[in-house]
């Protein structure tokens, strides 16, 4: 068995071969269905279980996005779910975020205690956000996301009956996005014969926080943009998540680029432990893809649930640990 056990000197890790892999394999699975890389909870389970609490953490996280989350954006592009327009907006928004959260990272949070911290607040609200989509009084005036759970129920109703099985069969074909305008002050795309549309302005400034955080923290952004789409402008998880997903995947080559290439004088290491990160990476390609597969399988109300109880748990633990 010590033939299993590998040791990577850049992140300093001690750990069995397959521990990475099936670890991203089965986190990337359930977060891939909400748009999200998994990324958020990775960065963690280095952090607490494997001990590797240098800022090069988030660049080895990065890594993980690139090469995991390709399987998912291709199941989104084959089944015509994949929102182009939302998936600019957030880039470009993104990008310019990802270099200044670089920056704080490395001169403002790289001791392993205040950065639990910070990823606590940030894992914290993300859930709570979620948990609160769950409510009654959250669903008011939500007129199109509510008709389209109601039509996903009656559709899987009405398929199990003609088919006489227990088993889903998911969104319908035509189930795909259209858009209808994009400009720069508004963007609106049918699905599924609703339509959906935000405020490009809105969504940018959005964006560019969420690089921030998602620079600092080592995940793209896409764990807090797929929450925020869905949550405030009120667009179906089934759309963000392609454009969650492709964002985070182009967000993550720059993130990567950032940490091996600037050069700092802080005394601590920022390049990315590759190996590692391609082990995650490699179960996280699975995973995702798999997800990605059955999402439209899967209510949206699951969904926003799933996400909402993991990240909110673990956020507790982050913030609890600080003082404590």
């Amino acid at each position: 068995m010590d033939l299993l056990r590998m040791h990577f000197p850049v992140s300093g890790v001690d750990t069995w071969v397959f521990v990475p892999p099936l670890v991203a394999f089965i986190v990337s699975f359930f977060t891939s269905m909400g748009g999200v890389s998994g990324a958020f909870l990775l960065l963690p389970f280095q952090v607490s279980f494997l001990h590797f609490t240098s800022p090069s953490v988030s660049a080895t996280n990065f890594v993980f996005n690139i090469v995991a989350i390709p399987s998912g954006v291709y199941r989104y592009l084959k089944e015509g779910r994949m929102a182009w327009p939302l998936t600019w907006v957030v880039i470009v928004g993104t990008l310019p975020g990802v270099f200044i959260g670089y920056y704080l990272r490395v001169f403002y949070l790289p001791d392993p205690s205040a950065f639990k911290l910070f990823v606590g607040c940030v894992l914290l609200y993300i859930g709570g956000r979620l948990l609160y989509e769950m409510t009654p009084r959250s669903q008011k005036g939500k007129k199109e996301m509510n008709d389209l759970d109601e039509k996903f129920n009656r559709h899987v109703k009405r398929l199990k009956q003609e088919q006489k099985t227990r088993i889903s069969s998911g969104l319908p074909a035509e189930a795909v996005v259209k858009t209808i305008s994009f400009s720069s002050t508004r963007v609106e795309y049918e699905f599924w014969g609703h339509c959906f549309s935000f405020n490009t302005v809105g969504m940018f400034i959005l964006a560019f926080i969420v690089g921030i955080i998602g620079g600092t923290y080592g995940i793209g952004g896409g764990a807090i943009i797929a929450p925020f789409c869905v949550a405030v402008f009120n667009l179906p998880v089934y759309t963000v998540a392609g454009a969650a997903l492709m964002a985070t995947f182009l967000t993550s080559i720059a993130g990567v680029f950032f940490y091996s290439v600037i050069p700092i004088e802080t005394g601590f290491s920022t390049r990315p432990d590759w190996l590692l990160g391609f082990l995650f990476g490699a179960g996280g390609f699975a995973g995702m893809y798999c997800g990605a597969r059955l999402q439209k399988f899967v209510p949206q109300k699951f969904i926003k649930l799933m996400l909402g109880l993991i990240i909110t748990s673990l956020a507790i633990r982050y913030v609890l640990q600080f003082f404590i």
